[in-house]
């Protein structure tokens, strides 16, 4: 059954002109997450993927205690981020079938936003680690917070004046 607006069994449904029932909107923003995750997975595994091979570099045994502590941090941040951005497919898989797609948009978009902090915060970790290497602990903190202040900018504040001037 398509509609035009809101009806009265979908209090909460946002109405964007679409003519399109509650089941299309949940399967286009379930393939709309699915193509966000797609992406952000594949980055979370490489991220992952360079943290795990860094420790068979030669160069590894001359990092300090503040090095290694980050870089384990690190390691954990992307382990868990990795997991947290496949967490949508087991969810997929446990409740597939289950007429619970509503849940399943609603708990991927969660997790893909715990992905998208979780990258964050790698990547000011490598680069805090990276210009701490090579340029000192001063400009290795003074890039992890010009990083995480991009991101914030970029992935918070943006998005957010853009949907507000809407």
């Amino acid at each position: 059954m398509s509609h035009t607006s809101p009806s009265a069994e979908e209090p909460d449904a946002f109405f964007d002109g679409r003519r399109e029932s509650a089941n299309e909107r949940l399967d286009r923003n379930w393939a709309e997450l699915l193509q966000e995750l797609r992406v952000i997975q594949t980055g979370t595994q490489i991220l992952t993927g360079f943290l795990l091979a860094a420790v068979f570099q030669s160069r590894f045994d001359e990092l300090d205690e503040f090095q290694r502590d980050v870089y384990l941090v690190l390691v954990v941040t992307s382990i868990l981020t990795t997991l947290v951005g496949l967490a949508p497919v087991s969810l997929h898989r446990v409740l597939f079938r289950q007429r619970a797609k509503d849940r399943i948009v609603r708990f991927t978009d969660y997790f893909v936003q715990v992905t998208l902090a979780g990258v964050a915060l790698t990547v000011a970790g490598i680069g805090l680690l990276i210009f701490d290497l090579v340029l000192g602990r001063a400009w290795g903190v003074v890039f992890a917070v010009f990083i995480l202040a991009v991101v914030t900018i970029i992935w918070v504040v943006v998005p957010r004046r853009i949907r507000h001037a809407g």
